[in-house]
């Protein structure tokens, strides 16, 4: 009703402005004429049409022969006392005669003054109309732009979150202060005022913040860091007065902040000093969450990727009582995650999950969601029933190496350097003492690389001893040793190699302290080169050693180095008939797994593989389109943006 009103005054507005210029635009077309020109214009018979008489003014059109036989409209005024004069006019050259009382003073008075007081006044009162509607946002800046969760509206339970249990834990202790506060209070707790979830991205952080909107059986406030961001000043800081005082009015009641560290980071860091936007939002988020007036009954939760941004007094107890780790899961924790996600797709009976967690070590939940949907992709795109284990494990290579690029075409000199530049890395990892599997070796490109040798971890390990570090160096470098044994040169094909060896080897000399000659001490400070805007103040240089130093530590580093390139070409040398007979399986197969391998390295044949059937026709009878929608409703899950692997190539 109030919009229908609202349109209705801008029509009347708008009407309002076409007579307007209707009638000065007929005003500025209007030639005045005096009595004997009147006159003239009768007897000649210029006059057309119907002349109207106003009581001291004639109105009426003539057709102007000067001017093209153009018709003009004509105005003659006349005094008090000739009207007998100008009704004899009328009678003796014929003319429409039309006599009218006077309206003129009225509509002129109307025209310059009551019309524009008129559209003022609609246009004052349609403004605060829209003000009052919250239409104008021009004039709500200062409100909080957080969206209130009520009971029921979240699906999410605490059962669609797997592989975090000890920040489920947390979690589900703050719903039950929230549901029985008399439970805890009896013994002198306090419930907590924040709870700061942190951890790599895709690990779940907001998925628990939705489990818990879910749980609760209290109003859920939901918010972006970033929202409270603007270009005026003082924005922020009322925002988050605003959004305390809407949870108040519904508390007992959660606040679920992401990406907090927009706001939150550490204050006093070179940018706008004290005054600047951002740490006036932040000095008055802490003094809500605990100032002189605390907020009882009202909890936060927040999550952040960067922990290591944010301000002392944010993290400090009172505020974030309790600090949550969101971390990669373990092997346990990934075969739950991928359980979860698995409910809504069709998988064959065969499919052990455990080994699919077994081959995904370093994945987060996100990307192990994405390992489910794109395997049930493969699957439909192969016009099968259910998700085999065969789409599960393309679907794992996908998101950890990218996609095939069967498209990209090699020469057979570029083949054969990729065969024997990827049989390198499958060989020496077979002869070091390492504690990873070779999974799978491909010439097949993949992403930006041209073959790919995937490993498997042999067992879930958060520390690496010094030796095992060094195995990996080995056949990190196989590929370039065995480009040199058997060509004789070597190509650029190792430059991820050589720049990913370096690194490790920089990181045991400078961080793990595993030089013999630099002792056990660290080299270099990681957070000293951040920029203030990262939230830190420049300090001295990342360098906190001298040049003599410098130089053993490149001198450590290249030993390092050199050593595993020397053990990866003795490696090769010695089993250059085994290297060659895997380099030719790989040009002929493209991909050998594992078993493969070995059975090429005992000496024995490859069997022949069967030859896949050709994929089965389409049925003549189309499904319809919501009985495909409904199957693909039942299969599909939301696609997750991968997150790019390190490995071999």
């Amino acid at each position: 009703m109030n919009g229908l009103k609202s349109a209705t005054l801008w029509i009347v507005i708008f009407l309002v402005f076409v007579l307007m210029f209707i009638k000065f635009n007929d005003k500025d077309q209007t030639e005045t004429k005096n009595i004997n020109q009147f006159i003239e214009l009768a007897s000649s018979g210029a006059i057309k049409g119907k002349v109207i008489d106003r009581s001291g003014v004639i109105e009426g059109t003539f057709t102007d022969k000067s001017d093209k036989d153009k018709e003009k409209r004509f105005v003659t005024k006349y005094k008090q006392g000739q009207e007998d004069k100008i009704l004899d006019i009328m009678t003796k050259y014929n003319l429409d005669y039309d006599p009218r009382e006077s309206n003129a003073v009225l509509t002129n008075l109307l025209m310059t003054f009551a019309l524009p007081v008129l559209i003022i006044f609609g246009l004052y009162f349609l403004f605060m109309r829209q003000i009052q509607n919250g239409g104008n946002k021009a004039m709500s800046f200062g409100k909080s732009r957080a969206k209130l969760v009520n009971q029921g509206q979240t699906k999410v339970t605490f059962d669609d979150v797997a592989g975090v249990d000890e920040a489920k834990v947390e979690l589900q202790e703050v719903v039950e202060f929230l549901k029985d506060p008399q439970k805890f209070s009896r013994l002198g707790g306090k419930i907590p005022k924040g709870v700061l979830l942190f951890g790599p991205p895709g690990t779940g952080k907001t998925l628990l913040a939705k489990a818990v909107a879910g749980e609760a059986n209290v109003p859920f406030f939901s918010i972006s860091g970033s929202d409270f961001v603007e270009m005026f000043v003082g924005v922020g800081a009322s925002r988050v007065r605003d959004l305390f005082e809407q949870a108040k009015k519904h508390k007992p009641c959660l606040i679920f902040m992401d990406e907090i560290d927009a706001v939150g980071r550490h204050r006093w860091s070179g940018v706008g000093g004290g005054h600047d936007e951002r740490e006036q939002t932040l000095n008055q988020l802490l003094v809500e969450m605990d100032g002189f007036n605390s907020n009882e009954g009202v909890i936060l939760i927040a999550a952040t990727n960067r922990p290591d941004m944010l301000d002392n007094a944010l993290l400090r107890p009172g505020r974030f009582d309790r600090q949550v780790a969101v971390d990669y899961p373990d092997l346990g924790g990934r075969e739950k995650i991928l359980s979860v996600h698995s409910r809504k797709v069709k998988l064959a009976k065969n499919v052990d999950m455990k080994s699919i967690a077994k081959g995904t070590s370093g994945f987060s939940g996100a990307d192990l969601a994405n390992v489910i949907n794109e395997a049930a992709l493969l699957a439909a795109r192969r016009n099968k029933e259910e998700i085999g284990l065969a789409e599960l494990e393309e679907a794992r290579d996908r998101v950890m190496m990218g996609p095939e690029r069967r498209s990209m075409a090699l020469t057979d000199k570029e083949k054969l350097l990729v065969a024997y530049h990827e049989a390198g890395h499958a060989l020496t990892a077979k002869h070091v003492h390492s504690d990873e599997e070779v999974h799978k070796v491909t010439i097949i490109p993949r992403g930006h690389a041209l073959g790919i040798t995937s490993y498997l971890p042999g067992e879930e390990r958060y520390t690496q001893f010094k030796t095992k570090l060094k195995d990996r160096l080995v056949y990190m470098l196989g590929g370039r040793a065995a480009e040199e044994i058997i060509f004789g040169d070597f190509t650029t094909g190792a430059a991820n190699d050589l720049a990913r060896s370096t690194q490790m080897a920089r990181r045991m000399v400078c961080e793990f302290g595993m030089s013999d000659k630099l002792g056990t001490r660290t080299y270099g400070d990681n957070n000293s080169s951040l920029s203030p805007q990262m939230g830190r103040e420049f300090g001295p240089a990342d360098r906190d050693y001298s040049d003599s130093t410098a130089s053993v530590i490149d001198a450590e580093i290249k030993q390092i180095v050199d050593e595993a390139h020397t053990r990866a070409v003795q490696i090769l040398t010695e089993h250059k008939e085994i290297l060659i007979k895997v380099a030719e399986a790989l040009i002929e197969r493209e991909t050998i797994d594992g078993a493969e391998l070995d059975m090429l390295m005992r000496g024995e044949s490859l069997p022949e593989r069967p030859t896949a059937p050709p994929p089965p026709a389409p049925e003549p009878q189309q499904e319809q389109p919501e009985e495909r929608k409904r199957k693909e409703g039942k299969l599909f899950g939301k696609s997750i943006l991968d997150r790019p692997r390190e490995m071999p190539g």
